[in-house]
């Protein structure tokens, strides 16, 4: 095997997904696995390893040629020592998982924000490929974001860089988690389309909550309510990105989740309401493309936390 190869390991709610990596952004092994966070993080570590060393056997290749482990989670972590401080998903508080990792795998382990780890995945191999500052943002169950400038993640003095799910933009609008009102993510997430989707008198089959792709269609196909949410949708979340952009002033904004898969529904109008939103010397400078690695801008992310340490040695 050419080249050096390093574990990335992207830590979600439901699964764990763990790719052996090499220099290139090939994808040489892949597992996934139950996060069963309920078991604890000690078990939890035990048995990652354990998967991660037989996926990488069965792949034909020695534990001794992996040179490092990088992995994305959502949490408040201290990146410099690998520390969850509180990730609400998995309901752990103040647990040392680089040192847990680094003691069952005998490899250096890095640990960062999964916002942050897609981002350097989409800017390494994806829609944000070559940019020189990007910023990346996921919408899902909220709004996450990553930036990264110059190929490397800028994080912040507290590793809270990035947080533009936390813009305020509507002073009186919905109580968001984080304690405030009119937070973007309770605007333009995924979960907020569908619950404004769900205020508006909009249900899927059976009664079942929409997906964001239908309500996109049934906007594209004339249903005036379902066009009403989307273009609330896409107004407020081209103001959050606005502000985003007149501060960083990126070259490209890559846009994640499954919001995603509306297509050009999504992009198309938003490209348009940024325009008018931002400054226009950094909405002409600025291009906004959907995420090309879905699932993957994790593990990839995470292997290329490894892999940038060595070319800097």
């Amino acid at each position: 095997m050419s080249g050096k190869l390093a574990l990335g390991i992207d830590i979600g709610g439901t699964n764990v997904k763990l790719a052996l990596v090499n220099e290139a952004g090939e994808v040489i092994a892949s597992e996934s696995v139950p996060t069963e966070p309920e078991r604890g993080a000690e078990a939890f570590c035990r048995e990652v390893a354990a998967t991660a060393k037989k996926m990488t056997a069965q792949a034909g290749i020695a534990w001794a040629e992996v040179i490092g482990v990088g992995v994305g989670m959502a949490a408040f972590l201290d990146v410099e020592r690998g520390w969850i401080e509180e990730s609400v998903n998995l309901h752990w508080r103040d647990v040392p998982l680089g040192e847990m990792l680094t003691r069952e795998l005998g490899k250096p382990v890095r640990v960062d924000n999964d916002a942050n780890v897609a981002a350097l995945g989409e800017v390494w191999l994806g829609a944000g490929r070559n940019a020189n500052t990007a910023l990346c943002v996921t919408l899902g169950t909220g709004v996450g974001g990553g930036i990264v400038i110059n190929g490397r993640i800028h994080r912040g003095v507290t590793n809270m860089a990035g947080e533009i799910g936390h813009i305020m933009v509507k002073n009186d609008g919905e109580l968001c988690n984080c304690g405030h009102h009119g937070c973007l993510e309770t605007l333009a997430s995924a979960t907020a389309l569908s619950r404004h989707a769900e205020q508006a008198g909009l249900v899927g089959k059976e009664g079942r909550e929409l997906t964001s792709k239908e309500i996109f269609e049934m906007a594209e196909a004339g249903n005036a309510k379902a066009k009403a949410v989307v273009d609330d949708m896409i107004h407020w979340l081209a103001v959050g990105l606005s502000i985003g952009a007149n501060i960083l002033n990126p070259d490209v904004i890559v846009i994640a989740g499954g919001v995603v898969n509306a297509g050009d529904a999504l992009i198309e109008p938003l490209r348009k309401a940024f325009h008018r939103e931002a400054l226009a010397r950094v909405a002409r400078a600025c291009t906004i493309v959907p995420a090309k690695l879905g699932s993957q801008a994790g593990v990839l992310g995470a292997a290329r936390l490894v892999l940038q340490e060595i070319e800097t040695v």
